[in-house]
């Protein structure tokens, strides 16, 4: 019997992009639930008055917040293209190898191009 290794090396593990896939869709979803409190919070405090809503608008124009929203931004497309993804994997569509390595390449370009142009747009 050849000799296992005691311990389970995560770095030395190379996942294939339809497992980065999952994993991220995974923590993109974990991240929007997470945040969805906050989101309505301040969708609240935006329409107590207007000091509150001008206030608000300076706080989201700071530099480091617009970044953690353009993260959050990614998070929701990358979780909607993969879930789409998903639901086609569920109907047996792009089971196949090439075909599913194909779909992770093609959520994982579509969220950050979606981040891109909707990005721009807003800011």
């Amino acid at each position: 019997m050849p000799d296992r290794p005691k311990y389970l090396n995560l770095m030395q593990i190379r996942l294939p992009a339809p497992g980065w896939v999952s994993i991220l869709h995974r923590v993109s979803g974990a991240a929007l639930f997470l945040a969805l409190p906050v989101f309505l919070y301040l969708l609240q405090l935006s329409f107590t008055s207007a000091d509150a809503f001008e206030s608000l608008r300076t706080t989201l124009s700071h530099g480091l917040v617009k970044l953690v929203l353009l993260g959050l931004l990614w998070g929701y497309f990358h979780h909607l293209c993969a879930g789409i993804r998903h639901l086609a994997l569920d109907l047996d569509i792009g089971t196949e190898l090439h075909a599913a390595r194909a779909s992770s390449w093609v959520v994982i370009v579509a969220g950050i191009v979606l981040t891109a142009v909707a990005g721009t747009l807003i800011w």
